[in-house]
């Protein structure tokens, strides 16, 4: 799930190291977060697939500046200014983080609880306007209130019920908010952009209590543009911290 991404996490305790936030030990400890094992591979000054934080000193020696979360899917590549092949990998994930300065991204692979990394050349997107996408998640989430709150999924979906329930914990103090250096806004940002993501993919699971296919098509187009809202949101507020 996008809400904890070992991406995101890659992105903000990076972030957070470079700006003197946090050391690459405390860094890498927490981009492992449950995962048993990330390893990084294709860094130039190391052949060999490497550690977490022997990964993180490198890259800011290749000249690192700036983490930036990338979030695509088919025909909303977030986060992505190419090469082609950099964003075909990233695109097949659904994720990556790019890295302002070493000018490469690295594409995660999920093996059960690790994460293995590949880095490529990737080219540094625009910076990302917080203010702007926060107002286009509002209005997003506004648009999509009615289809939202016809969704009694404790009734007729049981098991999503629980999910609710964590949904409504992202970013409550359960050590899953940014790192530090990221203002109170962006921390409220992506709390609120993770929430959407997170109900987006539960909804979507079925249609509802859609009753015609026009209705389901409706429903559906709905939720998935609060998704797209909530992904843009989120790579802005992942994005290296704005201090005012």
């Amino acid at each position: 799930m996008l809400t904890t991404s070992a991406s995101l996490r890659f992105t903000v305790w990076t972030n957070a190291m470079l700006t003197g936030s946090c050391d690459p030990d405390t860094a890498a400890l927490k981009i492992l977060g449950d995962d048993v094992g990330h390893h990084v591979a294709g860094l130039a000054a190391h052949p060999a697939p490497a550690t977490l934080p022997v990964a993180l000193n490198l890259l800011r020696a290749a000249g690192a500046k700036e983490a930036h979360l990338a979030l695509p899917v088919p025909g909303d590549p977030i986060g992505l200014a190419g090469p082609p092949t950099f964003n075909e990998a990233a695109l097949e994930t659904g994720e990556a983080v790019v890295l302002t300065g070493a000018e490469v991204g690295l594409v995660p692979a999920y093996v059960g609880p690790a994460v293995q990394w590949t880095v490529m050349a990737a080219t540094s997107p625009p910076p990302a306007d917080i203010g702007e996408a926060d107002r286009g998640l509002r209005l997003a989430l506004i648009e999509a209130a009615e289809s939202l709150a016809a969704l009694d999924v404790a009734r007729w979906k049981p098991e999503i019920a629980d999910a609710l329930i964590d949904i409504r914990k992202i970013g409550s103090g359960r050590n899953d908010d940014l790192a530090p250096g990221y203002q109170p806004r962006a921390v409220k940002t992506a709390a609120t952009a993770r929430r959407c993501l997170a109900i987006a993919d539960a909804a979507l699971e079925d249609d509802g209590a859609a009753v015609t296919g026009a209705e389901a098509d409706a429903r559906r187009r709905t939720l998935t543009d609060l998704a797209a809202a909530a992904r843009r949101a989120l790579v802005a507020a992942c994005g290296p911290p704005v201090h005012d």
